[in-house]
C-alpha cells in the first residue's frame, strides 16, 4: 500500500532535475514566413533542438507568399527565451516581427477595470443614474445611513489595501511594484467570487498613518483585504481597524493560510489516523503566517506546537529578537519550554510546518519524525524541502506551488470567505468563521477520495466558494456577527 503511494507520487512530481520545475516562461513569437512547404518544420526543429516545448500556435495573416504565425513556447527562463530568438532569427525565409514574455503582455495596461452595470444611451436614462436623480438617493443615504447597504457598491466592495513591504518572496519592493500582485488579487475576488475589489498601494510605511488612511476611505468599502504589509507592523494594523471599523478586516497572509493550512490538517488527520490533541507540531517561521497558522492549530485541539525563527526554538523568557507577536506565541505555545534545535524538537514530531525560506529542512532530519509524519514546506518557489526528498519519509506532503500535489493556496479561503461576510453582513471575522471556512474546503473532498496526495480541493473547484460562503454566513448570523438592519427605505 505504502509502495503504491510512492510510486503514485514519483509519477507526479516534476523531474528533479529541473532547474525550476514547472515555473515555465511563456515566450509569444510572432514569425514572418516565407509561404511554402517544410517552413514550420524547420521552426520546430530549431525549437526542439533547444528545449522549447510549443504550447499553441495560431495563424495571423497570410497570402500566397508569406504567412505569419504566433507561437507560444514554453521554455526555462528568459536568458532561454533569448537565445531561441537568436536561432529563429538565423533560419532563412523567418522574420522575427515581435517577441514577448507572455506574463508581461498579459499585464499590459492592467488586469482590471471598472465596468457600469446600467446603460447610459439616453439623457433620460442620464438623469437616473446621475443629475438630478442621484440627488435624491444621496438624501435618502444621508436621512437612513443604513441605506448605504443597499444602494451603494459598498456590500460588494472590498479595498485590497498594501503598502508593498512583503510583496510575495519579494521583499519591500514599493507600492508600485505591489501593483500587479493587488491586481491579481483583485481578479481573484471577481473570478472566484463575484466581489468588485480594488488595489490600493499606499506610499507610507507608518503605521499611524495607514490606519488613518484605511479608516478614511472605509466608507466607500464594504470589507478591507490587508495584504502584504510587513510583520511584525501588520499585526497591530490588523488588530486596530478589527477594533475601529465595523466592516470586516482580513489579513490574509495571516489568516488566509492559516484556514487552508488548517483545512489540509484536517484531512490530513483522516488519512493517519491521528487526533490533534496528540500531535507534536514544529513550526518554522514566526512570522505573520506562522503565528496566525498555530493559533488557528491550537483554536482547533492541537497543544504542543514548538516555534522556530533565525535565533531558534521560541520559547517564554527568551529575550532575544522578539516582538509583541512572538511574546504571545512563547506564553502560548512550547508547554515544556525547549530551547534547542529544529533537528532536535523533530525527533518524534508528527508534523512540520514551513513558513520561512528555502532548504532549511534537511531530508534526513524527517527520518526522525514519528511514523505517518506530515510535511508541510510552504516557502515559494523554493520549499524548505523538496518534496521528491522526502518520498517515503513523511506520509502527507504539501507545498504552495501548483506544480507538486497538495497545494496549499488562499485563493481556497478568501473568496468565499468574504463572500459569505459581506452577504451576512459581518461586523468583522471571528476565529469561529475561519475554522468553519476550513472545515467546509476540507469537507468538499468525501472521504472516500482523500489520498496522501490528495487532501486540498483545487482552487477551480466551484464547489469550495459555495461551501465557504455558506458556512461562514451561517457562523456570523449564529454568532449574532452583522449588522443591524435599521429601518427600510423606499426602493
Amino acid at each position: 500500500m505504502i509502495s503504491d503511494h510512492i510510486d503514485r507520487l514519483v509519477k507526479q512530481y516534476p523531474d528533479r532535475t529541473s532547474p525550476n520545475p514547472g515555473a515555465g516562461y511563456q515566450l509569444l513569437l510572432r514569425l514572418r514566413m516565407e509561404n511554402r512547404p517544410g517552413m514550420h518544420g524547420r521552426v520546430a526543429t530549431v525549437l526542439g533542438d533547444l528545449g522549447a516545448q510549443i504550447l499553441d500556435i495560431d495563424i495571423a495573416d497570410v497570402n500566397s507568399e508569406r504567412i505569419v504565425r504566433d507561437f507560444i513556447i514554453l521554455c526555462d527562463d528568459e536568458s532561454r527565451a533569448h537565445e531561441i530568438v537568436r536561432a529563429v532569427q538565423t533560419i532563412e525565409g523567418v522574420e522575427v516581427q515581435h517577441a514577448s514574455d507572455r506574463t508581461f503582455q498579459l499585464h499590459r495596461r492592467g488586469k482590471i477595470s471598472v465596468a457600469n452595470k446600467v446603460h447610459i444611451r439616453t439623457n433620460a436614462e442620464l438623469a437616473h443614474v446621475y443629475t438630478p436623480g442621484v440627488g435624491r438617493v444621496s438624501m435618502a443615504i444621508h436621512n437612513n445611513p443604513d441605506a448605504v447597504w443597499s444602494l451603494t457598491i459598498k456590500p460588494n466592495t472590498v479595498a485590497v489595501v498594501t503598502d508593498g513591504t512583503a510583496v510575495l518572496g519579494l521583499g519591500d519592493i514599493g507600492p508600485e511594484a505591489a501593483m500587479p500582485v493587488m491586481e491579481g488579487k483583485s481578479m481573484l475576488f471577481k473570478s472566484f467570487a463575484d466581489i468588485d475589489a480594488w488595489p490600493i498601494c499606499l506610499n507610507t510605511k507608518d503605521t499611524e498613518e495607514i490606519i488613518s488612511i484605511v479608516k478614511a476611505i472605509s466608507p466607500g468599502f464594504g470589507a478591507i483585504l490587508l495584504e502584504d504589509i510587513s510583520a511584525p507592523r501588520c499585526f497591530e494594523i490588523e488588530d486596530r481597524l478589527r477594533d475601529e471599523l465595523p466592516i470586516p478586516v482580513f489579513h490574509d497572509d495571516q489568516h488566509g493560510t492559516a484556514v487552508v493550512v488548517l483545512a489540509a490538517l484536517i484531512n490530513s488527520l483522516k488519512i493517519i489516523k491521528k487526533r490533534p490533541e496528540d500531535l507534536k507540531v514544529c513550526v518554522l517561521g514566526v512570522g505573520a503566517s506562522g503565528v496566525a497558522c498555530s493559533k488557528i492549530m491550537m483554536n482547533f485541539g492541537v497543544k504542543n506546537v514548538i516555534g522556530f525563527d533565525r535565533q531558534g526554538a521560541v520559547y517564554q523568557g527568551r529575550q532575544e529578537h522578539m516582538n509583541e507577536a512572538k511574546e504571545w506565541f512563547a506564553e502560548h505555545t512550547n508547554p515544556e519550554g525547549f530551547d534547542g534545535s529544529i533537528e532536535e524538537a523533530l525527533e518524534g514530531a508528527d508534523m512540520f510546518l514551513g513558513l520561512s525560506g528555502p532548504n532549511l529542512l534537511q531530508p534526513e532530519w524527517v527520518d526522525k519524525m514519528a511514523s505517518d509524519a506530515i510535511v508541510f514546506a510552504l516557502a515559494n518557489p523554493v520549499p524548505e524541502v523538496m518534496p521528491y526528498d522526502i518520498i517515503g519519509k513523511a506520509r502527507v506532503i504539501a507545498t504552495g506551488r501548483s506544480d507538486f500535489p497538495n497545494q496549499i493556496n488562499n485563493v481556497l479561503c478568501f473568496p468565499g470567505l468574504f463572500r459569505g461576510a459581506m452577504d451576512a453582513g459581518a461586523l468583522t471575522i471571528t476565529e469561529e468563521m475561519k475554522i468553519v471556512a476550513a472545515r467546509a474546503i476540507a469537507e468538499t473532498i468525501p472521504d472516500e477520495l482523500l489520498t496522501e496526495d490528495y487532501i486540498l480541493p483545487s482552487v477551480f473547484n466551484e464547489e469550495v466558494v459555495v461551501r465557504v460562503s455558506e458556512a461562514v454566513a451561517e457562523e456570523a448570523i449564529r454568532s449574532g456577527n452583522i449588522r443591524s438592519k435599521g429601518s427600510r427605505v423606499f426602493i
